[in-house]
């Protein structure tokens, strides 16, 4: 390589085909051994995988569903939240956080995060009215919301919780688990999850038996069995398939999270001192790192200069949920969410994924230190560019 010319390597932002390759052997076994049974839906393999997660968590009650999105709508419907209810949640999520609320008959209301992307207690507070029935607080990145100060305010309100914890299985706050502290906990199993199958898949942990036989029912169209419809449902039961990864990635879970918060103090460490902006990890906080999102004035800059070098990235989310156009009936204008709002356009994920090498970390983070120093484009300068 001439000295002139910049290194570049091929660092994708997740790497599925590196994650079957090492678990090849052991996946194909499982998959044989789902057809050889001839059981597609229900059955041993999904109650062990509830089991087994409701082991991890430390909850009662474990209910697998088809996806995390099925997960909120089954959930909010089990609380009781319908037509005329209002559920107070944050605009810089995945839509599927407000999507889910809309389905459930209720309408979304928005409350601004604080620096660390997580929706602001204060604001939360000031967001209650009458009509307030539930607070939907999104663990965003594997960083879990302020739930101490959302449960208080959940408390002096009468308020249901329900935790969106699609990113953030593993992670605590205060020495308790994403989604069990709330009445429900929603969680994604999607591909890109630290806990992922090979489809869509999710499931709702809550310590409510009332709640979890109500979903229970209503995944599986209502029946209490074959003949008897005692409630109108749905369809959303987890595939045999997906349960039987899962339960072999569950075992894995842990040294996932741990590679992942090994890759994030590797960053840490090599963009301190620099203009690119990370919330700090604060000692009642433990963070499974479902994506490192870094903070800088110059997004869109630092993206085309990391893809240069063959650095892959993504942005969460360029657009709020409240700017949407299905959102523009809930009346919320420019300028309503002003934090969510200027970060939408400063926020960069980089890769974080268990199956980066340590040097290959140390590559994307000296890189993007070297954009924000302003050395690449007294680079580019230099060279004529």
């Amino acid at each position: 390589m001439a000295a002139d010319t910049p290194e570049r390597r091929n660092i994708p932002y997740v790497d599925l085909p590196a994650q079957f390759a090492r678990q090849r052997d052991v996946l194909m076994a499982v998959i044989e051994g789902v057809f050889a049974r001839g059981v597609f839906i229900g059955g041993a393999l999904v109650e062990k995988l509830e089991d087994a997660l409701a082991g991890y968590l430390g909850v009662r009650h474990v209910v697998a569903l088809n996806s995390g999105t099925d997960a909120l709508e089954l959930g909010l419907a089990a609380m009781g939240i319908g037509p005329g209810d209002e559920v107070i949640t944050p605009p810089n999520s995945f839509v599927a956080s407000t999507a889910a609320i809309v389905a459930a008959g209720a309408t979304p209301v928005f409350a601004d995060v604080r620096d660390d992307q997580n929706i602001c207690p204060a604001a939360v507070a000031a967001a209650v009215t009458p009509r307030t029935r539930a607070i939907m607080p999104v663990h965003l990145t594997g960083r879990m919301a302020d739930m101490d100060a959302i449960m208080a305010i959940a408390g002096r309100h009468d308020l249901g919780v329900i935790e969106d914890a699609a990113q953030s299985i593993g992670s605590r706050f205060s020495g308790r688990l994403a989604g069990t502290i709330g009445n429900v906990g929603a969680f994604s199993a999607h591909p890109l999850k630290n806990l992922n199958g090979a489809g869509d898949a999710g499931f709702l942990a809550t310590d409510d038996e009332a709640i979890a036989a109500k979903v229970r029912r209503r995944r599986n169209h209502g029946l209490v069995d074959r003949d008897t419809v005692a409630e109108w449902g749905t369809v959303s039961r987890l595939d045999t398939m997906q349960a039987a990864v899962l339960l072999h990635r569950l075992g894995e879970l842990d040294s996932v999270i741990e590679r992942r918060r090994a890759n994030a103090a590797r960053y840490r460490a090599l963009l301190a001192g620099t203009p690119v902006f990370h919330p700090a990890c604060e000692a009642r906080e433990f963070n499974t790192f479902h994506t490192f999102v870094v903070q800088l004035d110059d997004r869109d800059g630092a993206r085309k200069h990391l893809a240069d070098r063959g650095i892959g990235t993504a942005v969460h989310y360029p657009v709020p949920i409240h700017l949407q156009p299905a959102a523009r009936r809930l009346g919320y204008a420019p300028g309503s969410m002003p934090n969510t709002e200027r970060q939408a356009g400063r926020i960069l994920t980089l890769p974080i994924h268990q199956h980066l090498a340590d040097d290959d970390v140390d590559f994307v983070g000296r890189c993007l230190a070297e954009f924000a120093s302003g050395s690449a484009g007294a680079a580019r300068r230099s060279a004529g560019f």
